[in-house]
């Protein structure tokens, strides 16, 4: 279940991952790459996005969505 954005564990951010669906297989990586940057520079309009507790602050994990990949391509 998606966690809505939370400005507070975003302050405690110290990692970031990206979780993409099979349908993107085929992409390049730069492509790839190019998107995340895009989705964690604006974590707060990511379609589905996760806070997991490490033992050091938070991960932001997005897990990509078709919406996603619609808004900002």
């Amino acid at each position: 279940m998606p966690d809505d954005f939370d400005a507070y564990r975003e302050a405690l951010v110290v990692e970031t991952a990206t979780e993409w669906p099979e349908e993107y297989d085929d992409w390049e990586p730069a492509q790839r790459q190019q998107l995340e940057q895009r989705l964690h520079d604006q974590p707060d309009q990511a379609a589905h996005l996760e806070y997991v507790r490490t033992h050091t602050g938070f991960c932001r994990k997005i897990i990509v969505t078709s919406e996603d990949v619609e808004r900002l391509e």
